[in-house]
């Protein structure tokens, strides 16, 4: 049967569907929206931020004086470098002795020329401020730190408009004593330090670090290019930003704060600038709090993201053995470590735009991370967006390009904002612990705490391993999810442990049959799972129709599949509904999902009536929920297997083999065979288990 048909417009949301077909929606808004306001409070009480605005928390953090922001000098003492030596004018301090210029009184000093081979400290008797106006200077050292604080209770450093000034270092520096180990940066201070301006700042660290405090650095403008054999730009109790421009090409970490003894430092704070870093190690490290509310950051690390991206065992083989309890931003060896943006107690991003590509994950707290707006662009070889206590993305947009996982955390909760994700394995994962989706890799936390929590936003997830994974629980009460789901029979659009009870929003989850799930029976909205009889070809059209040849749905994914499972509040009970196949559209898609569109040439597969909270179909009409190798099953609570269990993906082998193979992981699991062997041994048994997976027991995520 071809057909022809005229649609409405699709509505994608919960509460935009209640609007339109009005079937109960009245009645369960109130407790839909209690249960989404609980999910993302919890969610707000698992991270430091909780429900403040990011900017917010940077202002009760940071704090600027007057004196941070560039003004107008006078009464200043004039320093003039002359290549070998230098003169000075003015009722400043200056004592000068050999290749040393030492600055001994707080006040305003003027600095301009050139010093082929000298150094500049600080070493202040009194509490002032020492200001450093660079007017057009180059100084290289050979033996030290170009510009040294050595002591002041605040230096500030002003660029001015329109010079460039140079800071170089040798590789090698000479201290006093042999225990010394500071200075270790071409512009290094042990108090707190301050640049702002709008001139121009190149610094050349050929011993260490490019520029470093001991205390607190802030910047208020300027421009700066940092090349450095190790980190670009440190603050050990604080890295305050709020604008200028940041160039940096580190051989360890671009940006970072190191102060690990005090809770309330160690903290990044960024509120705008631009922001260019190539670092070997991560981009952006903050011991405890890493806080963005704006700016524009292009990262770079660890070389970029592999072309290839293989499994976390094979991925650490080539770069290192990655720690698996770690407390601390810098628990890591440095060389294990090129993430984008890091932190060990929070990571949150409120505006910006940011363009990552890191061969570790993009975005990673030790703890947790919190998303309200921005623009997020990543490729990354590991993971995209990585914490091992919670997630929260409550706005902004986030596109993962490329990943092993996309998403992944003991809790993850959406509640606003646009996200896509590619993955090489799953798509969005709930697992916990420092990188728990590995094999290797232990689960932290209860099943009860492992939640992914869906209140609204719009989620698209292409996944070559599970979708939307979680080693507990899944919940949705708003919004749209779209999962374009894997090819091989190992892995299923959707996989859970406990229970996926969905009471709002649109869920389309398209994929392989062998291991596919439906929501729970629970759910209080009705859904759909379509099993074909043999692989569809990719863009084949899905599309769906009620009794009066409206639309419910037209959907072509972007993969093979073999399944389609639809959760929406347009299924209603009792309703009679027509699922065509093929044909095509003339609307617009998004993600393969059409809206407002004008579908003809279908095939009629099936006719079919919803009788129960999830109905399973084929092309002979309803069925029962089929057990994995068979052509699609149902997923908790469906009446084929326990709650909480995975199903059988040996159901269609011979007794004697499907033993064999057990065991064979249950050696795998014991640790007395490896991955690969293990993978081998199966293989010459005729059974076939994706590498992205690995060898797991039915039971295991």
């Amino acid at each position: 049967m071809m057909k022809k048909t005229k649609s409405k417009l699709i509505k994608v949301t919960a509460s935009l569907m209640c609007t339109a077909v009005l079937f109960a929606c009245s009645n369960e808004t109130e407790s839909v929206k209690t249960s989404s306001d609980a999910s993302v409070a919890k969610a707000e009480s698992l991270s430091t931020i909780g429900n403040q605005e990011i900017a917010s928390v940077i202002n009760k953090k940071v704090t600027y004086s007057d004196e941070d922001f560039y003004s107008e000098w006078e009464n200043a003492t004039s320093i003039q470098l002359n290549g070998n030596g230098a003169s000075y004018d003015g009722d400043g301090g200056v004592l000068i002795k050999e290749k040393a210029i030492t600055i001994k009184t707080s006040g305003v000093y003027v600095i301009s020329g050139k010093l082929d081979d000298g150094q500049i400290i600080v070493d202040t008797e009194d509490k002032g401020t020492v200001r450093l106006v660079l007017d057009g200077v180059e100084i290289h050292s050979s033996f030290s730190s170009p510009i040294y604080v050595k002591n002041s209770e605040k230096t500030i450093v002003s660029l001015e408009k329109g010079t460039e000034n140079v800071l170089s270092d040798a590789e090698n520096y000479v201290y006093e004593n042999s225990e010394d180990d500071e200075p270790d940066a071409a512009l290094f201070s042990k108090d707190n330090l301050t640049i702002n301006g709008s001139g121009k700042l190149i610094v050349k660290g050929s011993y260490n670090n490019g520029i470093a405090s001991k205390d607190e650095l802030k910047i208020t403008g300027g421009t700066i290019e940092i090349d450095s054999i190790d980190d670009g730009l440190i603050g050990r109790d604080l890295l305050a930003i709020q604008e200028g421009g940041v160039t940096i090409r580190a051989g360890g970490d671009g940006m970072k704060s190191t102060n690990d003894e005090d809770a309330s430092k160690g903290v990044i704070a960024i509120e705008g600038g631009t922001f260019e870093i190539e670092a070997a190690n991560d981009g952006i490290q903050a011991e405890t709090s890493l806080l963005i509310a704006d700016g524009d950051f292009t990262i770079k690390t660890g070389g970029g993201s592999p072309e290839t991206i293989v499994s976390k065992e094979n991925n650490r083989q080539g770069f290192g053995e990655m720690s698996t309890s770690s407390t601390s931003a810098s628990s890591e060896t440095e060389s294990d470590s090129a993430k984008g943006l890091k932190a060990a107690v929070e990571a949150a991003i409120g505006g910006g735009s940011f363009a990552l590509d890191s061969y570790d994950d993009a975005v990673h707290s030790n703890n947790s991370i919190t998303i309200t707006g921005g623009n997020l662009m990543a490729a990354t070889g590991d993971d995209g967006i990585h914490a091992d206590t919670a997630i929260l993305v409550n706005g902004g947009s986030i596109d993962i390009t490329k990943s092993y996982e996309g998403i992944e955390s003991q809790a993850i909760t959406i509640a606003d904002g646009e996200i896509l994700v590619h993955a090489s394995d799953d798509g969005i994962n709930i697992g916990g612990g420092n990188d728990g989706s590995g094999m290797d890799m232990q689960q932290t936390g209860s099943a009860e705490n492992n939640l992914l929590s869906i209140n609204g936003g719009y989620v698209y997830v292409n996944a070559e391993g599970d979708g939307l994974d979680s080693n507990g629980s899944i919940s949705m009460t708003d919004g749209t999810v779209i999962v374009s789901g894997p090819t091989n029979a190992g892995n299923g659009s959707l996989d859970y442990d406990q229970s996926f009870e969905m009471s709002g929003g649109l869920l389309v989850a398209a994929g392989s049959a062998g291991m596919a799930m439906t929501t729970s029976e629970e759910s209080k909205q009705n859904a759909i799972m379509m099993t074909y009889p043999g692989t569809q070809s990719a863009g084949t059209i899905f599309h769906l129709e009620d009794s009066k040849g409206n639309t419910i749905l037209t959907f072509a994914p972007d993969k093979d599949y073999q399944t389609v499972m639809i959760n929406s509040p347009e299924l209603e009970k009792d309703a009679t509904y027509t699922l065509y196949s093929g044909g095509t559209s003339t609307g617009k898609a998004s993600d393969g999902l059409y809206a407002d569109e004008d579908y003809q040439g279908g095939t009629k597969v099936v006719e079919f009536t919803i009788s129960d909270s999830v109905t399973w179909l084929d092309e002979t009409g309803v069925t029962e929920a089929k057990s994995s190798g068979q052509g699609g099953m149902g997923g908790p609570g469906g009446g084929q297997r326990p709650e909480g269990t995975r199903p059988d993906m040996f159901s269609d082998l011979d007794e004697e083999t499907k033993e064999k193979a057990e065991r064979i992981m249950e050696q795998q699991r014991e640790g007395s065979i490896t991955m690969e062997e293990a993978q081998e041994q199966l293989e010459e048994l005729g059974v076939e288990i994706p590498m992205g997976r690995g060898p797991q027991a039915p039971d295991e995520q």
